[in-house]
């Protein structure tokens, strides 16, 4: 069973998260849009004025270049958008309809250069960021405290999901940055180990392993496990470190929340290999497992060669600073 595709995207101001939309299209250039984007602005421009010399004004071309790109756009349309008295001109019902599309379609693009500017701006832009649900309870709202001492005005959207789906944003461009675990080693990304953090064998409270505070794995052998599901980062390190005590885990129940997971353990469905919890979990035990070492790395990743705007990069900066500090407990 893979996880699901669920995430939980949450903004820290009313910003919208980002959006799902694939890799851009690649625009043919014997397209309509290519021919005639750069005109549009010129056309809305006579439209608006009724008159080509106040429009060639406005826009600071000569009269003469834009009668012929007028004269050109209606004889690449096939259509007469204007009637002309001298240079006085008006609209024909083919025009007024194509002005309602074009005004709509120039007042898109204005809206997104300004929301690119607005989330590019060093003071109050915005930063995309994802984390791993583990961190979500007291490791990003104490990182996002601190930043947000020196950042007040800095916006933030964030996205807590599993690893692999927060490497899939990053990939398709929804994500600037994201802490996950393992770190990923993978040609398309950098990525910094920031700190590690020690797993415990979490078991229930009345188990024959309760009394003890240690415990080497390979004792474990013959338990059963509740883990999450395939695909998470704290599964693979689960079977990892299960194929280094010397046997492969027996699942019991898979899931999608380490504190779940906790709650199956007490419910005495199995052990489990967790990190600590933001508050202690009643009835489970939580064993510190000396052999093999079990900890799990967090690190930071973003995507390579892809320019930060001055948030994204003072963000950035921020959390490695913090290698070797990032976590608690």
């Amino acid at each position: 069973m893979s996880p699901s595709r669920h995430q939980e995207d949450t903004t820290v101001t009313s910003a919208t998260p980002p959006g799902a939309a694939g890799p851009p299209a690649e625009l043919d250039p014997h397209s309509w849009a290519a021919r005639l984007t750069p005109r549009l602005a010129q056309f809305a421009a006579v439209a608006r004025h009724e008159h080509m010399t106040r429009a060639a004004t406005e826009l600071a071309v000569p009269q003469s270049t834009l009668s012929r790109a007028m004269a050109r756009l209606e004889a690449d349309l096939g259509v007469d958008l204007f009637a002309r008295n001298g240079r006085r001109v008006s609209l024909t019902t083919a025009g007024r309809g194509f002005l309602t599309s074009v005004e709509r379609a120039l007042t898109s693009v204005e809206r997104a250069a300004e929301t690119l500017r607005t989330d590019a701006d060093p003071a109050s832009g915005k930063v995309a960021f994802g984390f791993l649900h583990t961190l979500g309870s007291e490791t990003v709202p104490g990182l996002l405290r601190a930043f947000r001492a020196d950042h007040p005005r800095i916006r933030f959207a964030l996205v807590q999901n599993y690893g692999e789906a927060m490497l899939e944003r990053l990939r398709a461009g929804e994500l600037d940055l994201c802490l996950t675990s393992p770190v990923p080693n993978e040609p398309d990304l950098v990525a910094r180990r920031l700190d590690e953090q020690r797993l415990r064998l979490v078991v229930p409270e009345d188990h024959r392993l309760g009394t003890r505070r240690r415990i080497r794995l390979a004792e474990c052998a013959e338990e059963m496990f509740v883990t999450l599901e395939p695909g998470y980062g704290m599964r693979r390190i689960t079977d990892d470190l299960c194929a280094e005590a010397g046997f492969r885990p027996r699942i019991a129940f898979e899931g999608e929340e380490a504190e779940t997971l906790r709650g199956l353990v007490a419910a005495g469905l199995g052990v489990a290999l967790l990190p600590p919890p933001a508050v202690p979990r009643p009835g489970v035990r939580e064993l510190t497992v000396t052999a093999p070492r079990a900890v799990r790395e967090i690190g930071l990743a973003w995507r390579e060669g892809h320019p930060d705007t001055p948030p994204v990069a003072a963000f950035k900066r921020f959390l490695l600073s913090r290698r070797g500090q990032l976590l608690s407990g």
